[in-house]
């Protein structure tokens, strides 16, 4: 990607997005219309692929909620290791993850006195990203 910017940060995988969240998403809906349909044949086989159907929904879901949790945890110790660097001080304790979040993308020289107007006006993740200037690539987050 070259040169990230808010419009273009969003990372869409197609594979996961589309085919493993919604492939999974019609596995069920199809499984519940073939568990009502079955009536009382096969009811117990009909059961069992809506369980496996709810299974896999729910692991395709958790997989990447976790996977973003772990992402989050990292850039909130890297972005307040890096405002110690610029500043000889941690971040506020006042700002929330979502908040740091959104300021990683913040260049260096903007970064410090952008987390400290983040914390006296409540900013959301979406109007820190907004207030950006000169944008700071983030390409690995999944």
């Amino acid at each position: 990607m070259s040169n990230q910017n808010y419009a273009n940060h969003r990372r869409f995988v197609p594979l996961y997005h589309f085919f493993t969240l919604l492939g999974s998403l019609v596995l069920l809906i199809g499984s519940i219309i073939n568990l009502t349909k079955s009536g009382g044949e096969n009811l117990y086989n009909a059961s069992l692929i809506v369980f496996g159907s709810l299974l896999l929904l729910l692991t395709a879901f958790y997989a990447r909620v976790f996977a973003l949790k772990a992402q989050d945890r990292a850039i909130k110790a890297e972005e307040n290791f890096r405002h110690y660097v610029l500043t000889g001080k941690l971040l506020d304790s006042k700002l929330t993850v979502r908040q740091v979040i959104g300021l990683r993308f913040a260049s260096d020289e903007e970064f410090p006195e952008l987390a400290v107007k983040a914390v006296a006006e409540n900013l959301s993740e979406n109007a820190i990203k907004k207030s950006i200037k000169n944008w700071r690539e983030d390409s690995y987050r999944a």
